[in-house]
């Protein structure tokens, strides 16, 4: 996997909920950039719901290297976080945390009836959320003297990235390019001012 590789996430927070033999499974599913992330939103559910029985946390973040990370949470070993992590890479997903909350009814369900249960709150939850893809994007800026700002603008405008623009005693151009084009846009960049660009 490259760095450079468009992938599949979600493009928002998700929730969704059902209920087996009295437990009560409620999905959350948010997109995280990074383990901190990830961390945060699995600390976030796990103080709103603080009286649940468990709340099993599954993610799967590009980082470097790539983390994917899952824990049962005080429920029978693999029968919760794997099932989960299952469903995300089944479904190639990342920079995706879920957090499945378990509030007991008073039945045990086993373990393959916890694994069906944990398996179809990440499958619920991520049906609710809208998969996206995405491009790794890099951002960069491009000062340049006011001479040279509508040659920029024009690359700028003809080439898939976002940008804005700052007019000071220069022009401050704050620029977010796909990473596989980000290195052949700064070079048409040095090459239309003659190397007058400060990136």
């Amino acid at each position: 996997m490259s760095s450079t590789d468009a992938y599949r996430t979600i493009d928002g927070r998700a929730r969704s909920a059902f209920t087996v033999q009295g437990s009560e499974f409620i999905g959350h599913a948010a997109p995280v950039e990074t383990v901190a992330k990830a961390e945060a939103f699995i600390d976030d559910v796990a103080a709103e719901h603080a009286d649940a029985t468990h709340n099993v946390p599954a993610y799967r973040v590009r980082a470097d290297p790539f983390r994917e990370y899952s824990s049962d949470d005080g429920e029978p070993s693999g029968s919760a976080g794997k099932p989960m992590l299952s469903v995300l890479g089944g479904r190639e997903l990342e920079n995706v945390c879920v957090v499945v909350t378990r509030y007991f009814g008073g039945t045990k369900l086993g373990v393959g009836g916890l694994v069906r249960a944990y398996s179809k709150a990440t499958k619920d939850v991520l049906d609710a959320a809208e998969v996206v893809e995405e491009v790794p994007r890099e951002r960069f800026e491009a000062v340049v003297e006011y001479d040279d700002s509508g040659t920029i603008r024009g690359i700028l405008e003809s080439e898939d990235v976002e940008f804005d623009a700052a007019y000071g005693a220069d022009v401050v151009f704050d620029i977010s390019a796909p990473v596989a084009e980000a290195e052949h846009l700064r070079d048409r960049l040095r090459s239309a001012t003659s190397g007058r660009v400060d990136l």
